[in-house]
């Protein structure tokens, strides 16, 4: 059996990290931050892609990662009902490819309007030997605007609530050094496929739905990602519904266990959303997603 820990990405260490800042900043924890300017929030985020880096290295491929990174921060403040403002990145290499870099900017810039944000700047460092000839690293960072009586902090979420997912669009950004232990991931074009933006679809449910609570299936899967937006009490019994098949494959070419697939990939689940009942089958069925559990008294992830 191959684990994401036996790749090299330790989970529980980077819980006990957070668990360490929050003692030292207990606002942080959340997909976002959320600083107060009037009667609004401004929502902040940062995050990168990963090693899903090497493998838009290995193909030469460098046209869509940008879509990444704009998707993996900007889906992170949208789990607090804001709306995109503006983005800048980060650009790093030991030798700048202006051919390269042009690539991983336009993707950015196209990642940028599926947002309906702005690129507001950036930065490029080019570090003579700190990495290896034709690679680099990006970063990106987005502030968006919520008002503040509508900011969505699960808060309102209680038992009998249903949970959402709205699909993936494959693998995303998350899992990549587990990938590339099992195999050789530049030999399936499928696992370059941009993580979805779901600006968008969002601003869409929140301004026709009452939506109590919303998770970013990344880092960690479903089973880590959906606690961090219950209340203390709360928990979540879900449902198995259509896993996407190429998880399917990667679960079978690495002899993965089920349980650590629901703890590295986001399994076809790009975004958990909280809506009461009622509303459940109505939302599912205009926003193509699937009611894949319900929100019961207790702790952490359980499965029928």
């Amino acid at each position: 059996m191959t684990t994401y820990k036996e790749s090299g990405v330790n989970i529980d260490a980077g819980n006990e990290l957070v668990k360490r800042l929050k003692a030292l900043c207990p606002e942080i924890g959340g997909f976002s931050g959320l600083y107060p300017l009037g009667d609004q929030y401004l929502v902040a985020g940062t995050d990168g892609v990963g090693t899903k880096l090497k493998l838009a290295f290995e193909t030469n491929q460098h046209s869509t990662i940008g879509i990444d990174l704009v998707a993996m921060c900007v889906n992170d403040i949208l789990t607090s009902g804001a709306k995109p403002l503006f983005f800048l990145d980060y650009y790093a290499t030991s030798k700048l490819d202006v051919d390269q870099a042009e690539q991983v900017l336009k993707g950015i810039v196209e990642g940028c309007e599926q947002a309906e944000c702005v690129l507001l700047g950036g930065e490029t460092a080019e570090m003579p030997g700190f990495y290896q000839p034709g690679e680099y690293d990006i970063s990106g960072f987005v502030v968006g605007v919520v008002d503040q009586d509508k900011v969505i902090d699960g808060s309102k979420i209680g038992a009998g609530d249903a949970i959402l997912g709205i699909p993936s669009s494959g693998v995303h950004s998350n899992g990549f050094s587990l990938i590339r232990k099992i195999c050789d991931a530049s030999k399936i074009p499928e696992l370059l496929t941009p993580t979805k933006i779901y600006a968008k679809t969002i601003r869409q449910l929140i301004q026709k739905y009452s939506v109590r609570g919303m998770a970013h299936i990344t880092g960690g899967g479903i089973t880590e990602n959906l606690p961090r937006i219950f209340p203390n009490g709360l928990g979540a019994q879900l449902r198995s519904w259509e896993v996407p098949s190429i998880f399917q494959w990667l679960q079978n070419e690495g002899n993965i266990p089920e349980d650590e697939m629901y703890r590295t990939f986001n399994m076809g689940i790009g975004m958990a959303v909280i809506v009461d009942a009622e509303h459940a089958k109505e939302i599912a069925n205009e926003f193509n997603g699937f009611h894949i559990g319900e929100v019961v008294k207790g702790e952490g992830v359980s499965w029928d």
